[in-house]
């Protein structure tokens, strides 16, 4: 959706703004047609009709047609701009502002969350290590003490068999795949490591990115497949947006692309956008509508990650090898200190010892933060977000998978308004599925009820039966007016000058 609207001529857009606020407060006066608004500015009628859809965009307008055909253009919502002001520069700003300092979060944080958790795994795994082999020479060299030395020494040997097999066995050291191939063949590049780690954290990114703009560029398809016309309902339909949302998104993309709304000689409202038509493109294109096997442009359901599982299966036991250490140091620093005996624990007293002659001071301190606290800290967070990541993809795709239903269902409808049963709205693709389809059916049909009020029924089944009177007359209505359209008046013609001659 436009975010500014794109105002060529701004004193006569501030007439025409005036001209409405003033209309609009008198007593009586519910709105303004665009004869009124030239009347009182003294405007073009053509500049009229041009600027009228952007003030209406700009300040939530709302359409009307009087019982004459006329276009009746009202603001119940009062004259707050969308685009303009303190408030919308505020937001704007704020948005931005959030924007960038997410961006900058992630990207900070995305790099600190790779580091700490290979880093601190390689840390951990180097400190069995040494302790495995220390445990091995105290073992050699004193004999009176082997069977105190064996229990330390079974135990760094755990570790040590845990940490080879973590390291040869995983996938995660792995850049290629050595699987079976012929030779010659060359070796497939797999996912680098911390993009690995990135998605399993922070996801992939949103698959719909981009939607927005084919969803506009699948309107200006049916739009060229129509002879420039189009109806709400076909609009909720393409977009899957309900009846309210549609009616402020067709009002921007009338500004965006020169549409208009007309009223056919029955009053009902259209949206013609005659200058889509003028194109250099020549295929001869035959008016067919929506129909129930026309294609639609579905949004994907975003995935918890790219990984595959055993990547990220490995991931977890990584981070709760740093767990498991953490509380291992944070335990010992807490319950042995510096108080080191025969008794105390083998691996916490190789690291005081080590770092007390390295460092000279006390090292508890140290131990407590860098070996306890942030691994633990962070254990905590490397799982914590993947966890309200799921959650809020859940919450995601329930809407997302929704707003495909809808527009699956809006299709069925507007194919045949004037029988719909639940169970013909079956069979339901997989990008609409839902757990409960028929709720979802119930509220499908009561949104379109805000739009034309069916009548209800019961066949002979007492299964209900809704009727879109409003939306079968409406249709008829789009038929005829389109029928009446002759496409060669948009022809660009031939070339009568060219610069390259």
């Amino acid at each position: 959706m436009m975010k500014n609207p794109r105002i060529k001529n701004k004193k006569a857009y501030g007439k025409t703004v005036k001209a409405f606020k003033t209309l609009c407060s008198r007593t009586g006066e519910k709105g303004a047609t665009c004869a009124d608004i030239a009347a009182a500015t003294a405007l073009p009628l053509n500049t009229v009709r041009e600027l009228v859809p952007m003030a209406a965009d700009e300040f939530s307008g709302r359409l009307e047609v009087t019982e004459s055909g006329e276009i009746l253009y009202s603001f119940p919502r009062g004259f707050t701009s969308r685009y303009r002001g303190f408030g919308p520069f505020i937001n704007r700003f704020m948005d931005g502002l959030i924007r960038f300092s997410v961006k900058c979060g992630i990207f900070v944080f995305k790099i600190w969350i790779m580091f700490m958790l290979i880093g601190y795994f390689f840390l951990f795994m180097a400190i069995a290590i040494a302790s495995l082999f220390l445990s091995m020479a105290a073992s050699s060299s004193r004999n009176s003490s082997r069977r105190g030395s064996s229990g330390n020494m079974h135990l760094s040997m755990n570790i040590f068999n845990m940490i080879i097999r973590l390291w040869f066995y995983s996938e995660l050291t792995k850049s290629r795949n050595y699987g079976r191939r012929t030779y010659g063949e060359n070796r497939k590049t797999g996912k680098p490591l911390h993009k690995a780690i990135f998605s399993f954290v922070f996801g992939d990114g949103d698959p719909n990115a981009g939607w927005e703009e084919e969803n506009k560029k699948a309107l200006i398809k049916y739009l060229k497949d129509n002879k420039g016309v189009i109806s709400l309902p076909e609009f909720m339909i393409i977009s899957g947006l309900g009846p309210d949302q549609a009616e402020s998104a067709i009002t921007a993309f009338c500004v965006e692309f020169n549409g208009s709304p007309e009223a056919t000689e029955d009053g009902t409202v259209v949206y013609c956008f005659n200058e889509i038509l003028l194109s250099s493109d020549k295929t001869n294109r035959k008016s067919a509508g929506l129909c129930a096997d026309s294609p639609l442009n579905y949004k994907t359901k975003e995935a918890f990650s790219s990984n595959p599982e055993k990547m990220n299966f490995w991931f977890n036991l990584i981070n709760a090898f740093n767990l498991v250490f953490g509380v291992y140091f944070l335990y010992n620093a807490a319950s042995i200190g510096h108080v080191i005996t025969e008794q105390s624990s083998y691996i916490y007293s190789v690291v005081y010892v080590f770092l007390s002659v390295l460092l000279r001071i006390n090292p508890l301190p140290l131990i407590t933060m860098v070996l306890g606290i942030i691994p633990l800290v962070f254990s905590f967070l490397f799982w914590l977000i993947p966890v309200l990541r799921k959650n809020h993809i859940n919450k995601k795709n329930e809407t997302l998978s929704f707003e495909n239903f809808r527009k699956l269902m809006f299709l069925k409808i507007w194919d045949s308004p004037l029988s719909v049963r639940k169970k013909d709205l079956d069979p339901l693709p997989k990008e609409t599925g839902r757990k409960n389809p028929d709720r979802a059916k119930d509220a499908v049909i009561k949104e379109m009820g805000t739009y034309a009020m069916p009548e209800i029924t019961l066949d002979h089944s007492n299964g209900e039966v809704y009727s879109f009177v409003e939306l079968e007359r409406e249709k008829q209505a789009l038929e005829k007016y389109r029928l009446a359209i002759d496409v060669q008046k948009f022809s660009i013609g031939e070339t009568v000058f060219d610069s390259g001659e």
